[in-house]
Protein backbone atom coordinates (compact mmCIF):
# COMPACT_ATOMS: atom_id res chain seq x y z
CA UNK A 1 0.00 0.00 0.00
CA UNK A 2 1.31 3.65 -0.27
CA UNK A 3 2.52 5.30 2.75
CA UNK A 4 2.57 9.06 3.01
CA UNK A 5 6.30 9.61 4.70
CA UNK A 6 6.67 12.62 2.99
CA UNK A 7 4.27 14.43 3.89
CA UNK A 8 4.34 13.62 7.07
CA UNK A 9 7.68 14.93 7.32
CA UNK A 10 7.07 18.43 5.78
CA UNK A 11 4.08 18.78 8.31
CA UNK A 12 6.78 17.99 11.00
CA UNK A 13 9.10 20.69 9.29
CA UNK A 14 5.94 22.95 9.42
CA UNK A 15 5.09 22.30 13.13
CA UNK A 16 9.10 23.11 13.86
CA UNK A 17 9.12 25.98 12.09
CA UNK A 18 5.87 27.10 13.63
CA UNK A 19 7.51 26.57 16.85
CA UNK A 20 10.41 28.62 16.05
CA UNK A 21 7.95 31.23 15.11
CA UNK A 22 6.42 31.35 18.73
CA UNK A 23 9.39 32.19 20.74
CA UNK A 24 10.71 34.86 17.59
CA UNK A 25 7.69 36.06 16.19
CA UNK A 26 5.84 39.31 17.34
CA UNK A 27 3.72 38.07 19.84
CA UNK A 28 6.37 36.60 21.95
CA UNK A 29 7.39 40.12 21.96
CA UNK A 30 4.49 40.32 24.66
CA UNK A 31 4.00 37.00 25.80
CA UNK A 32 4.59 36.04 29.79
CA UNK A 33 7.40 32.99 30.33
CA UNK A 34 3.82 31.49 31.75
CA UNK A 35 2.12 31.52 28.44
CA UNK A 36 4.63 30.97 26.17
CA UNK A 37 5.92 27.68 28.12
CA UNK A 38 2.34 26.21 28.32
CA UNK A 39 2.00 26.98 24.43
CA UNK A 40 5.07 25.10 23.86
CA UNK A 41 4.30 22.58 25.72
CA UNK A 42 0.84 22.21 24.08
CA UNK A 43 2.91 22.68 20.46
CA UNK A 44 5.87 19.72 21.97
CA UNK A 45 3.12 17.33 22.20
CA UNK A 46 1.69 17.58 19.06
CA UNK A 47 5.36 17.72 17.44
CA UNK A 48 5.72 14.34 19.62
CA UNK A 49 2.55 12.93 18.24
CA UNK A 50 3.64 13.66 14.71
CA UNK A 51 7.31 12.11 15.12
CA UNK A 52 5.87 9.14 16.64
CA UNK A 53 3.25 8.81 13.92
CA UNK A 54 6.14 9.22 11.44
CA UNK A 55 8.29 6.17 13.21
CA UNK A 56 5.16 3.68 12.93
CA UNK A 57 4.73 4.41 9.35
CA UNK A 58 8.47 3.71 8.52
CA UNK A 59 8.49 0.86 10.65
CA UNK A 60 5.11 -0.63 8.76
CA UNK A 61 6.29 0.48 5.19
CA UNK A 62 9.55 -1.67 6.23
CA UNK A 63 7.57 -5.18 7.63
CA UNK A 64 7.82 -7.47 5.08
CA UNK A 65 4.37 -8.71 3.03
CA UNK A 66 4.80 -12.07 1.84
CA UNK A 67 4.15 -14.46 4.83
CA UNK A 68 4.84 -14.71 8.65
CA UNK A 69 4.94 -17.42 11.45
CA UNK A 70 2.40 -17.95 14.25
CA UNK A 71 4.07 -19.39 17.83
CA UNK A 72 3.09 -22.41 16.25
CA UNK A 73 5.24 -22.32 13.50
CA UNK A 74 2.77 -22.63 11.08
CA UNK A 75 2.70 -20.27 7.57
CA UNK A 76 0.03 -17.97 7.17
CA UNK A 77 0.17 -15.46 4.34
CA UNK A 78 -0.40 -11.73 3.73
CA UNK A 79 -3.86 -10.71 4.33
CA UNK A 80 -4.71 -6.95 4.62
CA UNK A 81 -3.29 -3.59 6.42
CA UNK A 82 -4.68 -3.32 10.44
CA UNK A 83 -4.91 -0.54 12.53
CA UNK A 84 -4.96 -0.47 15.85
CA UNK A 85 -5.00 2.58 18.69
CA UNK A 86 -1.75 3.16 20.50
CA UNK A 87 -2.19 5.81 23.39
CA UNK A 88 0.87 7.52 24.15
CA UNK A 89 1.71 10.55 26.19
CA UNK A 90 1.71 12.25 23.11
CA UNK A 91 -2.17 11.44 22.75
CA UNK A 92 -3.71 8.54 20.27
CA UNK A 93 -2.19 7.77 17.30
CA UNK A 94 -3.34 5.11 14.71
CA UNK A 95 -0.93 2.55 14.10
CA UNK A 96 -1.51 0.57 10.53
CA UNK A 97 0.60 -2.55 10.02
CA UNK A 98 0.50 -5.60 7.57
CA UNK A 99 -1.62 -8.33 8.89
CA UNK A 100 -0.90 -12.39 8.19
CA UNK A 101 -3.66 -14.41 8.56
CA UNK A 102 -4.99 -17.92 7.25
CA UNK A 103 -8.96 -19.30 7.50
CA UNK A 104 -8.62 -22.11 10.29
CA UNK A 105 -4.72 -21.20 11.12
CA UNK A 106 -4.90 -17.98 12.70
CA UNK A 107 -3.28 -14.54 12.24
CA UNK A 108 -0.66 -12.78 13.49
CA UNK A 109 0.56 -9.07 13.14
CA UNK A 110 4.69 -9.38 13.03
CA UNK A 111 5.00 -5.80 13.65
CA UNK A 112 3.40 -5.99 17.31
CA UNK A 113 6.19 -7.71 18.08
CA UNK A 114 9.19 -6.07 16.94
CA UNK A 115 7.97 -3.16 18.76
CA UNK A 116 6.72 -5.28 21.92
CA UNK A 117 3.50 -3.66 22.02
CA UNK A 118 1.18 -4.15 24.99
CA UNK A 119 -1.71 -5.81 25.27
CA UNK A 120 -4.11 -3.15 25.30
CA UNK A 121 -3.94 0.11 23.08
CA UNK A 122 -1.89 2.39 25.97
CA UNK A 123 1.49 2.41 26.07
CA UNK A 124 4.35 1.35 28.32
CA UNK A 125 5.14 4.59 29.13
CA UNK A 126 1.58 5.77 29.73
CA UNK A 127 1.02 2.96 32.02
CA UNK A 128 4.26 2.91 34.07
CA UNK A 129 3.41 6.43 34.58
CA UNK A 130 -0.43 5.71 35.46
CA UNK A 131 0.95 2.99 37.93
CA UNK A 132 3.79 5.04 39.43
CA UNK A 133 0.87 7.64 40.05
CA UNK A 134 -1.63 5.33 41.55
CA UNK A 135 0.60 3.64 43.92
CA UNK A 136 1.42 6.96 45.79
CA UNK A 137 -2.18 8.53 46.30
CA UNK A 138 -5.75 7.55 44.83
CA UNK A 139 -6.60 6.26 41.75
CA UNK A 140 -8.80 9.11 40.33
CA UNK A 141 -6.41 11.26 40.92
CA UNK A 142 -3.73 9.76 39.07
CA UNK A 143 -6.27 9.70 36.39
CA UNK A 144 -6.77 13.84 37.03
CA UNK A 145 -3.31 14.59 36.42
CA UNK A 146 -3.08 12.83 33.37
CA UNK A 147 -5.73 14.03 31.93
CA UNK A 148 -4.34 17.38 33.70
CA UNK A 149 -0.65 17.18 32.14
CA UNK A 150 -1.52 15.03 28.72
CA UNK A 151 -5.37 15.80 27.53
CA UNK A 152 -5.35 11.76 28.26
CA UNK A 153 -8.82 10.58 29.34
CA UNK A 154 -8.46 7.54 31.35
CA UNK A 155 -10.73 6.56 33.68
CA UNK A 156 -9.72 5.24 37.29
CA UNK A 157 -10.84 2.19 36.72
CA UNK A 158 -7.74 1.93 33.82
CA UNK A 159 -5.09 2.52 36.70
CA UNK A 160 -6.77 -0.21 38.66
CA UNK A 161 -6.95 -3.02 35.61
CA UNK A 162 -3.30 -1.93 34.64
CA UNK A 163 -1.61 -2.61 38.14
CA UNK A 164 -3.41 -5.66 38.48
CA UNK A 165 -2.11 -6.83 36.00
CA UNK A 166 1.62 -5.35 36.11
CA UNK A 167 1.57 -6.44 39.84
CA UNK A 168 1.12 -10.52 38.53
CA UNK A 169 4.91 -9.98 37.67
CA UNK A 170 6.27 -8.90 40.66
CA UNK A 171 6.88 -12.11 42.48
CA UNK A 172 8.88 -13.81 39.56
CA UNK A 173 11.07 -10.50 39.39
CA UNK A 174 12.24 -10.46 43.23
CA UNK A 175 12.23 -14.51 42.52
CA UNK A 176 15.21 -13.47 39.46
CA UNK A 177 16.89 -10.90 41.26
CA UNK A 178 20.05 -11.19 42.36
CA UNK A 179 21.40 -10.61 45.74
CA UNK A 180 23.98 -7.17 46.34
CA UNK A 181 27.30 -7.78 46.43
CA UNK A 182 28.98 -8.68 49.80
CA UNK A 183 31.18 -5.09 48.96
CA UNK A 184 27.68 -3.67 49.46
CA UNK A 185 26.78 -5.27 52.60
CA UNK A 186 27.47 -4.66 56.22
CA UNK A 187 27.86 -7.14 58.62
CA UNK A 188 25.00 -7.55 60.35
CA UNK A 189 21.78 -9.01 58.59
CA UNK A 190 18.63 -7.75 59.80
CA UNK A 191 14.77 -9.33 59.29
CA UNK A 192 12.00 -7.75 60.77
CA UNK A 193 7.99 -8.45 60.34
CA UNK A 194 4.91 -6.72 62.20
CA UNK A 195 0.82 -6.50 60.89
CA UNK A 196 -1.07 -3.23 59.96
CA UNK A 197 -4.60 -3.49 59.15
CA UNK A 198 -6.33 -2.84 56.15
CA UNK A 199 -9.64 -1.51 55.78
CA UNK A 200 -11.49 -4.15 53.31
CA UNK A 201 -14.99 -4.04 51.85
CA UNK A 202 -17.74 -5.67 53.53
CA UNK A 203 -19.78 -8.33 51.77
CA UNK A 204 -23.08 -7.25 51.08
CA UNK A 205 -25.63 -9.16 53.29
CA UNK A 206 -29.61 -8.95 53.41
CA UNK A 207 -29.52 -8.63 56.71
CA UNK A 208 -27.18 -5.31 56.84
CA UNK A 209 -28.86 -2.56 58.62
CA UNK A 210 -29.88 0.90 57.00
CA UNK A 211 -28.22 2.48 59.56
CA UNK A 212 -25.44 1.25 62.06
CA UNK A 213 -25.79 1.45 66.04
CA UNK A 214 -22.89 2.86 68.11
CA UNK A 215 -19.35 1.97 66.97
CA UNK A 216 -20.37 0.01 64.20
CA UNK A 217 -18.50 0.49 60.70
CA UNK A 218 -19.42 -0.46 57.34
CA UNK A 219 -15.89 -1.96 56.65
CA UNK A 220 -13.90 -4.37 58.36
CA UNK A 221 -9.91 -4.81 58.55
CA UNK A 222 -7.77 -7.73 57.35
CA UNK A 223 -4.04 -8.14 58.73
CA UNK A 224 -1.12 -7.26 56.14
CA UNK A 225 2.10 -8.52 57.33
CA UNK A 226 4.76 -6.30 56.43
CA UNK A 227 8.56 -7.56 56.15
CA UNK A 228 11.61 -6.02 55.98
CA UNK A 229 15.07 -6.93 55.49
CA UNK A 230 18.37 -5.42 55.42
CA UNK A 231 21.85 -5.26 56.75
CA UNK A 232 23.43 -2.86 58.89
CA UNK A 233 27.37 -2.03 60.66
CA UNK A 234 27.29 -3.35 64.25
CA UNK A 235 27.26 0.23 66.31
CA UNK A 236 28.10 -0.92 70.21
CA UNK A 237 26.42 1.18 72.92
CA UNK A 238 25.62 1.49 76.31
CA UNK A 239 22.44 0.51 78.14
CA UNK A 240 23.05 4.22 79.35
CA UNK A 241 24.23 6.10 76.20
CA UNK A 242 20.90 4.45 75.04
CA UNK A 243 19.14 6.24 77.69
CA UNK A 244 20.56 9.43 77.39
CA UNK A 245 19.74 9.32 73.60
CA UNK A 246 16.01 8.38 74.95
CA UNK A 247 15.84 11.20 76.88
CA UNK A 248 17.38 13.70 75.72
CA UNK A 249 19.81 13.62 78.40
CA UNK A 250 23.95 14.48 77.85
CA UNK A 251 23.94 13.26 74.49
CA UNK A 252 23.96 15.30 71.97
CA UNK A 253 22.24 13.97 69.34
CA UNK A 254 24.07 12.28 66.03
CA UNK A 255 24.01 13.63 62.41
CA UNK A 256 21.89 11.11 60.16
CA UNK A 257 25.21 10.78 58.20
CA UNK A 258 27.17 9.82 60.52
CA UNK A 259 24.87 7.22 61.42
CA UNK A 260 25.01 3.83 60.40
CA UNK A 261 21.92 3.51 57.91
CA UNK A 262 20.18 0.08 56.49
CA UNK A 263 22.13 -1.50 53.63
CA UNK A 264 19.88 -3.13 50.50
CA UNK A 265 16.60 -2.70 52.28
CA UNK A 266 13.44 -4.54 51.04
CA UNK A 267 9.75 -4.22 52.02
CA UNK A 268 7.02 -6.37 51.45
CA UNK A 269 3.54 -6.38 52.14
CA UNK A 270 0.93 -9.11 51.80
CA UNK A 271 -2.34 -10.10 53.27
CA UNK A 272 -2.07 -13.67 51.83
CA UNK A 273 -1.17 -14.43 55.95
CA UNK A 274 1.60 -14.77 57.80
CA UNK A 275 3.22 -17.79 56.43
CA UNK A 276 3.39 -16.75 53.15
CA UNK A 277 4.94 -13.82 54.17
CA UNK A 278 7.91 -15.32 55.89
CA UNK A 279 8.19 -17.78 53.80
CA UNK A 280 8.80 -14.61 50.69
CA UNK A 281 11.12 -13.47 53.40
CA UNK A 282 13.15 -16.61 53.66
CA UNK A 283 14.25 -16.95 50.25
CA UNK A 284 15.03 -13.41 50.07
CA UNK A 285 17.37 -13.72 53.38
CA UNK A 286 19.13 -17.18 52.00
CA UNK A 287 20.41 -15.25 49.13
CA UNK A 288 21.95 -12.79 51.02
CA UNK A 289 23.71 -14.76 53.47
CA UNK A 290 27.52 -15.15 53.47
CA UNK A 291 30.76 -15.30 54.73
CA UNK A 292 30.22 -11.15 55.42
CA UNK A 293 27.33 -11.72 57.72
CA UNK A 294 28.33 -11.71 61.80
CA UNK A 295 25.36 -12.10 62.99
CA UNK A 296 21.39 -12.67 62.02
CA UNK A 297 18.95 -10.94 63.65
CA UNK A 298 15.26 -11.12 63.98
CA UNK A 299 13.22 -8.16 65.34
CA UNK A 300 9.93 -8.21 66.12
CA UNK A 301 7.22 -7.04 68.85
CA UNK A 302 5.88 -9.19 71.63
CA UNK A 303 3.00 -11.10 68.58
CA UNK A 304 2.90 -14.57 69.42
CA UNK A 305 1.88 -15.92 66.47
CA UNK A 306 4.54 -13.95 64.70
CA UNK A 307 7.55 -14.74 66.96
CA UNK A 308 6.33 -18.29 66.71
CA UNK A 309 6.89 -18.31 63.33
CA UNK A 310 9.72 -16.17 62.96
CA UNK A 311 11.42 -19.19 65.14
CA UNK A 312 10.12 -21.95 62.90
CA UNK A 313 11.22 -20.24 59.83
CA UNK A 314 14.38 -18.62 60.73
CA UNK A 315 15.94 -20.99 63.27
CA UNK A 316 19.84 -19.71 62.46
CA UNK A 317 18.47 -15.93 63.58
CA UNK A 318 18.60 -14.46 67.00
CA UNK A 319 15.02 -13.23 67.82
CA UNK A 320 15.09 -10.00 69.57
CA UNK A 321 11.98 -8.37 71.15
CA UNK A 322 11.33 -4.67 70.00
CA UNK A 323 12.79 -2.45 72.93
CA UNK A 324 10.34 0.32 71.84
CA UNK A 325 7.44 -2.04 72.56
CA UNK A 326 8.75 -3.53 76.02
CA UNK A 327 9.40 0.25 76.78
CA UNK A 328 5.98 1.30 76.15
CA UNK A 329 4.56 -1.24 78.49
CA UNK A 330 6.97 0.44 81.41
CA UNK A 331 5.44 3.54 80.29
CA UNK A 332 2.16 2.71 81.03
CA UNK A 333 3.13 1.64 84.88
CA UNK A 334 5.20 4.82 84.86
CA UNK A 335 1.55 6.50 83.79
CA UNK A 336 -0.56 4.14 86.27
CA UNK A 337 1.92 4.83 89.28
CA UNK A 338 2.43 8.43 88.98
CA UNK A 339 -0.26 9.65 86.88
CA UNK A 340 0.40 11.90 83.14
CA UNK A 341 1.62 14.90 84.59
CA UNK A 342 3.62 14.22 87.81
CA UNK A 343 7.41 15.19 87.56
CA UNK A 344 8.27 11.91 89.01
CA UNK A 345 6.76 9.80 86.54
CA UNK A 346 9.84 10.43 84.04
CA UNK A 347 12.87 10.30 86.60
CA UNK A 348 11.24 7.20 87.27
CA UNK A 349 10.96 6.02 83.97
CA UNK A 350 14.62 7.01 83.12
CA UNK A 351 15.70 4.19 86.21
CA UNK A 352 13.30 1.40 84.78
CA UNK A 353 14.76 1.73 81.40
CA UNK A 354 18.47 1.48 82.68
CA UNK A 355 17.47 -1.30 84.51
CA UNK A 356 15.50 -2.92 81.98
CA UNK A 357 18.82 -2.51 79.22
CA UNK A 358 20.98 -3.61 81.51
CA UNK A 359 19.58 -6.48 81.90
CA UNK A 360 17.09 -7.05 84.77
CA UNK A 361 14.19 -7.89 83.42
CA UNK A 362 13.35 -10.60 85.70
CA UNK A 363 14.24 -8.24 88.51
CA UNK A 364 11.03 -6.13 87.16
CA UNK A 365 8.99 -8.66 86.94
CA UNK A 366 9.14 -9.66 90.50
CA UNK A 367 8.85 -5.90 91.85
CA UNK A 368 5.97 -5.64 89.50
CA UNK A 369 4.17 -8.00 90.76
CA UNK A 370 5.16 -7.19 94.50
CA UNK A 371 4.03 -4.04 93.79
CA UNK A 372 0.44 -5.26 92.94
CA UNK A 373 0.10 -7.53 96.21
CA UNK A 374 0.63 -3.99 98.02
CA UNK A 375 -2.60 -2.70 99.79
CA UNK A 376 -2.35 0.85 98.41
CA UNK A 377 -2.41 -0.40 94.61
CA UNK A 378 -5.45 0.53 92.88
CA UNK A 379 -7.17 -1.81 90.54
CA UNK A 380 -6.27 -0.17 87.44
CA UNK A 381 -2.10 0.56 88.69
CA UNK A 382 -2.56 -3.68 90.00
CA UNK A 383 -3.75 -4.55 86.38
CA UNK A 384 -1.28 -2.46 84.34
CA UNK A 385 1.76 -4.31 86.73
CA UNK A 386 0.81 -7.51 86.36
CA UNK A 387 0.00 -7.11 82.58
CA UNK A 388 3.58 -5.70 82.32
CA UNK A 389 5.03 -8.18 84.40
CA UNK A 390 3.29 -11.17 82.35
CA UNK A 391 4.86 -9.53 78.87
CA UNK A 392 8.12 -9.11 80.21
CA UNK A 393 7.96 -13.34 81.60
CA UNK A 394 6.72 -14.14 78.36
CA UNK A 395 9.43 -12.71 76.08
CA UNK A 396 12.39 -12.92 78.54
CA UNK A 397 14.36 -15.03 75.83
CA UNK A 398 14.57 -12.27 73.61
CA UNK A 399 15.14 -9.27 76.07
CA UNK A 400 19.20 -9.65 76.60
CA UNK A 401 19.95 -6.24 75.88
CA UNK A 402 23.26 -5.72 77.60
CA UNK A 403 24.42 -8.74 74.98
CA UNK A 404 22.75 -7.20 72.19
CA UNK A 405 23.89 -3.68 73.03
CA UNK A 406 27.32 -4.68 73.33
CA UNK A 407 27.44 -6.93 69.94
CA UNK A 408 26.70 -3.65 68.35
CA UNK A 409 23.40 -5.02 67.23
CA UNK A 410 19.66 -2.69 66.64
CA UNK A 411 17.30 -3.56 69.52
CA UNK A 412 14.51 -1.75 67.45
CA UNK A 413 12.23 -2.09 64.84
CA UNK A 414 11.98 1.44 64.02
CA UNK A 415 12.51 0.03 60.35
CA UNK A 416 9.00 -2.14 59.82
CA UNK A 417 7.40 0.69 62.18
CA UNK A 418 7.64 3.17 59.96
CA UNK A 419 6.44 0.68 57.24
CA UNK A 420 3.86 -0.13 58.27
CA UNK A 421 2.75 3.55 58.40
CA UNK A 422 4.42 5.08 54.97
CA UNK A 423 4.26 2.08 53.01
CA UNK A 424 0.48 0.57 54.21
CA UNK A 425 -1.27 2.37 55.98
CA UNK A 426 -0.61 6.08 54.16
CA UNK A 427 -1.80 4.66 51.20
CA UNK A 428 -4.39 2.22 52.04
CA UNK A 429 -6.19 4.38 54.68
CA UNK A 430 -6.93 7.79 52.50
CA UNK A 431 -10.19 9.16 53.20
CA UNK A 432 -13.22 6.57 52.37
CA UNK A 433 -11.10 3.77 51.18
CA UNK A 434 -12.26 0.47 51.09
CA UNK A 435 -10.26 -2.42 49.27
CA UNK A 436 -10.80 -6.13 47.36
CA UNK A 437 -8.87 -8.67 48.85
CA UNK A 438 -7.12 -8.54 44.96
CA UNK A 439 -6.91 -5.08 44.62
CA UNK A 440 -5.03 -4.41 47.78
CA UNK A 441 -2.86 -7.34 47.41
CA UNK A 442 -1.59 -5.93 43.49
CA UNK A 443 -1.52 -2.66 44.93
CA UNK A 444 0.77 -3.48 47.61
CA UNK A 445 2.70 -5.78 45.38
CA UNK A 446 3.90 -2.90 43.01
CA UNK A 447 4.23 0.01 45.35
CA UNK A 448 6.54 -2.63 47.34
CA UNK A 449 8.65 -2.47 43.74
CA UNK A 450 8.30 1.82 44.26
CA UNK A 451 9.38 1.80 47.72
CA UNK A 452 12.64 -0.92 46.99
CA UNK A 453 13.88 1.48 44.17
CA UNK A 454 13.12 -1.28 41.68
CA UNK A 455 11.00 0.53 39.49
CA UNK A 456 12.85 0.86 36.13
CA UNK A 457 14.10 -2.85 36.55
CA UNK A 458 11.34 -4.44 37.38
CA UNK A 459 9.33 -3.08 34.10
CA UNK A 460 12.32 -3.91 31.94
CA UNK A 461 11.94 -7.45 32.90
CA UNK A 462 8.27 -7.24 32.56
CA UNK A 463 8.63 -6.30 29.45
CA UNK A 464 11.24 -9.04 28.45
CA UNK A 465 8.80 -11.12 30.05
CA UNK A 466 5.79 -9.84 27.60
CA UNK A 467 7.76 -10.71 24.77
CA UNK A 468 8.69 -14.25 25.57
CA UNK A 469 4.69 -14.62 26.17
CA UNK A 470 2.89 -13.01 23.44
CA UNK A 471 5.39 -13.24 20.38
CA UNK A 472 8.31 -15.32 19.06
CA UNK A 473 11.13 -13.36 20.21
CA UNK A 474 12.79 -14.48 23.13
CA UNK A 475 13.18 -10.94 24.71
CA UNK A 476 12.93 -7.70 24.33
CA UNK A 477 16.37 -5.55 24.29
CA UNK A 478 16.84 -3.79 27.94
CA UNK A 479 19.39 -0.54 26.38
CA UNK A 480 17.54 2.45 26.44
CA UNK A 481 16.88 4.58 23.23
CA UNK A 482 19.45 6.83 23.54
CA UNK A 483 22.00 3.75 23.97
CA UNK A 484 20.13 1.98 20.90
CA UNK A 485 21.23 5.44 18.42
CA UNK A 486 25.04 4.91 20.09
CA UNK A 487 25.19 1.95 18.94
CA UNK A 488 23.62 2.59 15.27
Amino acid sequence: MPFNSESMIIEIRESVEKMIGQVSGKAAGKATADQMERELFRLLLKLGAQLLALFFANRSEASERTSAQLKSGAEVPYYQEKSRKYVSIFGMIELRRPYFYKQGVGGISPLDGELNLNETSYSDLVCEWLERLGVQGAYHKASQLMADFFGLGLSSRIVHEQIKHDAEAVLDYYAQKAAPCADEEAELLVIQADGKGVPMVSEASASQPVRLGKGEKHSRKKEAIVTAIYTIAATPRTPQAVVDSLFLLNSPVTPTAQRNLPQHKQLEATLEGKDNALNRLAQRAAARQGAHIQAKIALCDGCEALQTRLRHTFPDFTLVLDFIHANEYLWQVATALWGEASPDRCPWMQQQTLRLLSGQAAALILDFRHRAQADSATAHLRKQLLTTAAYFERNLPYMDYPTYLAQGWPIASGVIEGACRHFVKDRCELSGMRWSLAGVESLLRLRSVAENGDWDHFHTFRKQQRMSRLYLFPQASSASPEQLMLVA
